[in-house]
């Protein structure tokens, strides 16, 4: 799917145009610039509590250092201290804010400027499933609902048609949506 864009230069909600335009020509012109890597590294902290680690990835062959950290918990009602968010928020945090980053940044190619933006999922997991009391019964989500909100300068058919496109392009969409390959692996220190 191409992203057709109607602005060449310029901000559009905080975003600069023409280096998103530059990335779209450089990885259309060689693909290899649009391999990217991701990994984030977690730490038990005791009870419920982890920590996630993330000192960066690498975008075309080349690594790019950040140094972010983002804590987890679970609610006192399932064990944890309830001092941040659990694993199952942070899943829904992450698809809205993949949507949010995808339409802002489609919005803001169009020329489109965003007022009011919000994004809100939410789904139902019956703790049958994670406890291990009914192997019938799914341990996590089996729908999940994501409404997104906008107020701003397009039309409620061009909003829609941005809508559209930041849905069929999200990685978090797409891997929420289809079985993504996982090999777990356990390394025991002894």
């Amino acid at each position: 799917m191409s992203i057709p864009v109607k602005i060449e230069t310029g901000v559009v909600n905080g975003i600069h145009v023409d280096d998103v335009q530059a990335l779209i020509r450089g990885v259309a012109a060689d693909p290899a610039k649009g391999a990217t890597r991701w990994r984030v590294a977690s730490a038990w902290c005791g009870r419920m509590h982890s920590r996630a680690q993330v000192d960066g990835f690498a975008i075309g062959g080349l690594a790019v250092q950040r140094q972010f950290a983002f804590e987890t918990d679970e609610p006192l009602q399932l064990g944890g201290a309830n001092a941040f968010a659990n694993p199952q928020e942070y899943l829904l945090g992450a698809l809205n804010a993949c949507l949010i980053a995808g339409f802002t940044a489609l919005c803001a190619l169009h020329g489109y400027a965003i007022e009011r933006l919000e994004v809100v999922t939410e789904g139902d997991i019956d703790l049958r499933g994670f406890l291990g009391l009914d192997g019938s019964v799914s341990p996590g989500y089996d729908a999940l609902k994501t409404t997104l909100t906008v107020e701003g300068s397009a039309s409620p058919e061009d909003f829609r048609k941005v809508f559209d496109m930041a849905v069929a392009t999200s990685p978090n969409v797409h891997n929420l949506r289809r079985p993504v390959a996982l090999t777990a692996t356990l390394t025991v220190i002894a």
